[in-house]
């Protein structure tokens, strides 16, 4: 959902904030893959979320060797 909303430029602060809140929750059952799309949505709209960010960072570091090449490369633009 905020991969979806990122890509069409449109910002929802309430459901941006509800990800947040679930994926900070939920960050050890993501897959790589949602890890990068959750970290470049927030980024791709420039949505302050430092919490969903420690979040992301650790279940990156976590399984950094399962992640693409692509992985790594868009969740280090997210990053930056």
């Amino acid at each position: 959902t905020a991969w979806a909303f990122a890509k069409l430029g449109v910002s929802a602060p309430l459901l941006f904030e509800a990800i947040s809140r679930g994926t900070v929750e939920r960050v050890d059952s993501f897959t790589e893959l949602n890890l990068e799309n959750t970290a470049w949505a927030f980024a791709k709209l420039g949505v302050s979320a430092p919490l969903l960010f420690e979040a992301i960072s650790r279940g990156t570091v976590e399984r950094v060797d399962s992640f693409t090449e692509l992985n790594l490369e868009n969740t280090a633009w997210a990053f930056a």
